[in-house]
C-alpha cells in the first residue's frame, strides 16, 4: 500500500517526484540482504518488527517504481480530455491514471511478492528465531536433512499458492485486457 501510494504520487505529481526521487534512488537499488545488518543494529530487540521492515523495504521499491512508471506514462491527451469533460483532480487520479497504470502496478506487485518471499527467507535464516527459514537453518545444523527439505517443499508450496492468488487477482483486475495481450 505504501509503495502504491508513493508510486501514484510520484507518477502524477512532479513536486512529489522531485522530493521522493532521491530516497527512491538511494534506498531502492540496495539488495534486501544488505538491510539485515542495519536491522540488527537498529531493531535488535524487535526481531519480528525487523523482519517486517526488511520485507516492507523490498516490496515498497518494486511497487513504487512500477506504479510511478505506469502513472507517468499515461497519455496526457487522456488527462486533457477528462479535464475538458469536467473531471476533478481526484477523478483524474482514480478514474484515468490508476486504471491506465494498472498493468504496471500489477507487474510491480508481482515483483514485490517475489522480493518479499526472498526477504522473508533471508530474514528468517539470518535474523529471526522462528519461521520456516529459521527451521531450515536449525535442521541443517542438526543434520536433519529430511526436515530441511520438507520445510523447503512447504516454502515452495506456500510461494506457489501466493503466486496463484496474485494471478487470480491480476486476471480479475485486468479482465479488460483479455484478448489484447498474450
Amino acid at each position: 500500500v505504501l509503495g502504491f501510494i508513493t508510486g501514484i504520487g510520484c507518477g502524477y505529481s512532479e513536486k512529489v517526484r522531485y522530493w521522493s526521487n532521491p530516497i527512491i534512488k538511494l534506498m531502492g537499488p540496495i539488495p534486501i540482504s544488505t538491510w539485515i545488518p542495519i536491522r540488527m543494529v537498529f531493531l535488535a530487540k524487535a526481531m519480528a518488527l525487523g523482519a517486517l521492515f526488511i520485507v516492507i523495504i523490498g516490496v515498497w521499491f518494486a511497487v513504487t517504481v512500477a506504479s510511478m512508471a505506469g502513472v507517468a506514462n499515461v497519455d496526457r491527451s487522456y488527462l486533457d480530455a477528462a479535464r475538458i469533460l469536467g473531471a476533478t483532480e481526484r477523478q483524474l487520479i482514480f478514474r484515468v491514471a490508476i486504471p491506465h497504470a494498472m498493468p504496471n502496478i500489477m507487474a510491480g506487485m508481482t515483483q514485490g511478492m517475489s522480493t518479499a518471499c526472498t526477504a522473508i527467507m533471508v530474514a528468517e535464516m539470518l535474523a529471526v528465531e522462528a519461521g520456516l527459514g529459521w527451521y531450515m537453518t536449525w535442521s541443517r545444523a542438526w543434520f536433519l536433512f529430511n526436515n530441511m527439505f520438507a520445510a523447503l517443499i512447504l516454502i515452495c508450496l506456500i510461494f506457489t499458492a501466493v503466486t496463484k492468488i496474485l494471478n487470480i487477482i491480476k486476471a480479475r483486475v485486468l479482465r479488460w485486457q483479455i484478448g489484447v495481450t498474450k
